[in-house]
């Protein structure tokens, strides 16, 4: 009702209000093949039958079919694999299942559900997590008697493949492959995963065994197709939910306009603050997500200053986000489901299906970039079946305020679509490596659905693979063996972050580690100097040691935080193809080099965002090769525009952000996994963000030059997003202008 009396003034910042009225369960009475101290042990658990999708996966399953789940957050998913792994078990004490999830708290928190129906059944069924976490006097116990293995692609990739040896009992007995969260696998993470699966299944035709795959996903538009590229294996997919569901509003909040000529906003955080801080007084447990580590912890501190003055309780605001200890997210998390905190914000970290207990509300502040992330947030709350609120407060960002606009442009669409490249280059050889490594490749060997034996015989020129033949000739079937002392797997991130983490140690009062964080975002948060923020408290990095992988900080108190300044360098080495037959063709996509470089910092006031200061720094060089598609504005249509020279490259890069917003849409990948540059088309090109002025790219002011728009792979080696928006660029431009024109 508040709502509503809002969204009915002039001027109100609601800009529409979506209801979704509760919804029934639909059931389905127990299978006949759920084994009798199984279905007891749900029944003591208030579970007599299942509903409709469970029901349909335990089918399947029992079909020897491999299956993707796709239905909301807070369906009963877990279900659908425990029931038919736990059946086959009880039938079966030999076997072995490996479930894999996209994070360790996952995995942690699917163990206790697990344990909680071994307990309930009394049976010996053995289930652990096998993570970096696990200590090495259990793994070998684990190796050799766990029925159920919890772990994640990391481990999988350099903790159990590589040591197939030692695993050879569960390989020889492995009936089922679970993988949660299956939307998480996509872009680079997903080629990376594409190829670890395309290994295990080599490991386990080795062994004799051929595992069903069950898969269980939040809602995208092409689940089925994501399975089947991540496991080159037929699907059936099971997307009618009958769970049931509670009453949600979803509403879309535009913070109100302070100057209409210049079309500023109020600030997004100091908004979702608000709205955040008004739910929790009224009783509602709020999670507020935020897109990025520092509004994150910005939210934080405003929330905890809100405590501090008495409008809410002391304590009863934390943070969530990578990067903070082990031990502290399990806290967070048991107090979250115990109702002892009232609000979290986090990050994407809580975007996956940790079991946080009942929240009332959900506040986000931003688009998260897609629909499909988007409702996975927004499904974090009403999770018991009770009315719930999910409030979308947009940014100034072109495709914030182009949602909020269109509302019915998100309500109405379907979720995005999913993409992976298994085969991408980089990725494909690194994995061949580790495959090769774990097992000789045969001469008529496939990898997946490549025939790799040409990139073994480049392997062989460099030294790691050699090839034997038995005697019969130079045709007759051979093998190759790796040959090379080194240990692939170490070499080789899955993420589009470096594994190579620095850890975080406060000196105030002895040295505490108090946080870690990855190599790449280490220089731009740790720099020397910089203000590093941990659930509202504020500490100011001393000295940063890159070589030892540390940054020493020590408490303050300010009243500002800081924002790096970077500035990367993009030159074209090589085109595969472009749109026309002259040089510097409208379109093109082909390979690049990226030299990126911290080069400052700003200071920035908290609550105003007044720039207070400022800092310069010297920081190595990040360099990569990676792949790229350009659009080249033509020299006679930069001189056509009627407009001053500085005006023309200032639309130059309003359209680069803008052709950015609409890539990221389009390639459904995460805004890290792309970056942007500008530059004229005779040769390097410079990053065209934030602050950085239009001249900066310009090689001179001649209105002659040729401005070209770069959107590379943030990845050494490119993903393959650059062919996809290269083969699409008519779709990337027309919806580029209609973001533009709205």
């Amino acid at each position: 009702a508040r709502f509503r009396e809002w969204m009915a003034r002039p001027e109100s910042p609601i800009r529409a209000l979506h209801h979704q009225p509760a919804r029934a369960a639909e059931f389905r009475p127990m299978p006949a093949a759920v084994p009798p101290p199984l279905a007891e042990a749900l029944a003591g658990r208030g579970i007599r039958e299942l509903y409709t999708h469970q029901a349909e996966a335990f089918e399947r399953v029992a079909r020897g079919e491999n299956i993707a789940v796709v239905t909301p957050t807070a369906s009963g998913k877990t279900l659908c694999y425990n029931l038919p792994v736990l059946a086959r078990l009880l039938a079966e004490p030999e076997a072995r299942a490996l479930y894999l999830f996209p994070t360790k708290a996952l995995a942690e928190d699917q163990l206790h559900e697990f344990h909680a129906l071994v307990e309930a059944m009394g049976a010996g069924i053995r289930a652990f997590t096998y993570d970096g976490d696990t200590p090495q006097d259990a793994r070998k116990a684990i190796r050799e008697r766990a029925n159920v293995v919890l772990t994640n692609p990391d481990m999988l990739h350099s903790g159990i493949l590589p040591h197939h040896t030692r695993w050879a009992k569960c390989f020889e007995n492995l009936r089922y492959f679970v993988i949660d969260e299956l939307h998480s696998y996509r872009g680079v993470y997903g080629s990376h995963l594409a190829n670890l699966i395309r290994r295990l299944k080599r490991i386990c035709a080795f062994y004799g065994s051929a595992p069903q795959f069950i898969c269980s996903s939040a809602t995208i538009a092409n689940p089925k197709e994501l399975a089947e590229a991540l496991t080159e294996s037929p699907f059936s997919l099971i997307d009618s939910n009958g769970a049931p569901a509670g009453e949600k509003y979803f509403v879309f909040y535009n913070p109100p306009v302070v100057n209409r000529q210049l079309g500023i906003r109020r600030g997004y955080l100091q908004q979702a603050r608000r709205i955040a801080t008004e739910t929790i007084q009224h009783g509602q447990q709020t999670l507020v997500f935020a897109n990025s580590r520092l509004a994150a912890e910005l939210l934080v501190k405003y929330l905890k200053d809100a405590c501090e003055r008495g409008r809410l309780d002391a304590g009863a605001i934390r943070g969530y986000r990578g990067g903070y200890l082990p031990r502290e997210r399990r806290e967070i998390e048991r107090k979250l489901r115990a109702g002892e905190i009232r609000g979290v914000v986090a990050t994407n970290a809580l975007e996956l299906g940790i079991d946080v207990g009942s929240l009332d509300a959900v506040v986000m502040a931003g688009y998260p970039g897609t629909i499909a992330s988007t409702w996975q947030r927004a499904g974090r709350a009403g999770r018991r079946q009770g009315a719930s609120l999910a409030v979308l407060v947009a940014s100034s960002a072109p495709l914030d305020q182009y949602i909020i606009a269109h509302p019915d442009y998100f309500l109405c669409r379907p979720p995005e679509h999913a993409f992976l490249n298994a085969d991408n280059l980089e990725i494909l050889i690194s994995h061949l490596k580790c495959a090769a490594f774990e097992l000789p490749f045969s001469t008529d060997e496939r990898f997946g659905r490549e025939n790799v034996q040409e990139i073994l015989g480049i392997l062989s020129e460099e030294g790691l693979v050699h090839l034997s033949r038995p005697s019969g000739g130079p045709d007759a079937p051979g093998h190759w063996h790796w040959t090379s002392e080194s240990y692939p797997a170490d070499a080789i991130s899955l993420r589009t972050v470096s594994s190579d983490n620095f850890v975080v140690v406060d000196q105030t009062d002895g040295t505490t580690v108090i946080g870690e964080t990855d190599y790449n975002s280490a220089l731009e948060i740790l720099h020397p100097k910089a203000i590093y923020i941990v659930e509202g408290r504020l500490f100011q990095v001393e000295r940063l040691d890159i070589e030892g992988r540390k940054a020493y900080v020590r408490h303050v108190d300010c009243d500002y935080y800081t924002d790096a300044i970077t500035y990367s360098r993009v030159t074209v080495l090589d085109t595969f193809a472009d749109g026309g037959s002259r040089p510097g063709a409208l379109w093109a996509h082909g390979d690049v080099h990226v030299v990126a470089r911290v080069v400052g910092f700003k200071k920035i006031k908290f609550y105003t965002n007044e720039n207070v200061g400022s800092g310069e720094l010297d920081l190595p060089e990040r360099q990569m090769h990676t792949t790229s598609y350009w659009l080249t504005i033509p020299r006679e249509v930069m001189g056509s525009l009627p407009f001053a020279t500085d005006d023309r490259r200032d639309g130059v890069v309003g359209l680069t952000h803008a052709m950015r917003q609409i890539a990221q849409l389009l390639l459904m990948c995460d805004g890290h996994d792309i970056g942007v540059s500008i530059g004229p088309a005779t040769g390097g090109a410079d990053e065209a963000g934030g602050a950085v002025p239009a001249s900066s790219w310009a090689a001179s002011t001649d209105d002659t030059d040729e401005p070209r728009v770069l959107v590379y792979d943030n990845y050494p080696g490119g993903i393959g997003f650059s062919e996809p928006l290269y083969q699409h660029w008519e779709e990337l431009l027309r919806q580029t202008r209609q973001l533009i024109a709205a």
